[in-house]
């Protein structure tokens, strides 16, 4: 994956989240960036986003309670699911914004 395709689908995922949450605080840490609702809120973080040599990952941090009936997330763990994305497409086709706006909601 090109580093253009990477930047362009961490601009769009930022895009999304800052409409959904305008006060989003978009934290690096873990070699990725985590974003927490509110800046310093005691909610905390929500979701996070993670860019690897082939694919960016769209983690959400209660993932197991999200509503998924394409069964589109990924992941077995007691909370956590995510989103492979492997290209600027597949934002829409894996529903990102969808599951953004369930995950802002917990």
């Amino acid at each position: 994956m090109e580093a253009s395709d990477k930047a362009r689908m961490l601009d769009a995922l930022r895009t999304i989240i800052t409409s959904l949450c305008p006060d989003a605080a978009f934290l690096e840490k873990y070699g990725g960036v985590v974003v927490e609702r509110v800046a310093g809120g005691p909610e905390g973080h929500f979701c996070g986003i993670f860019a690897y040599a082939r694919y960016v990952s769209l983690e959400f941090s209660q993932g197991a309670r999200l509503d998924d009936p394409r069964g589109l997330l990924e992941g077995s763990g007691k909370q956590r699911r995510h989103l492979k994305l492997r290209s600027v497409a597949d934002i829409e086709a894996k529903a990102c914004r969808t599951f953004l706006e369930q995950a802002a909601r917990l």
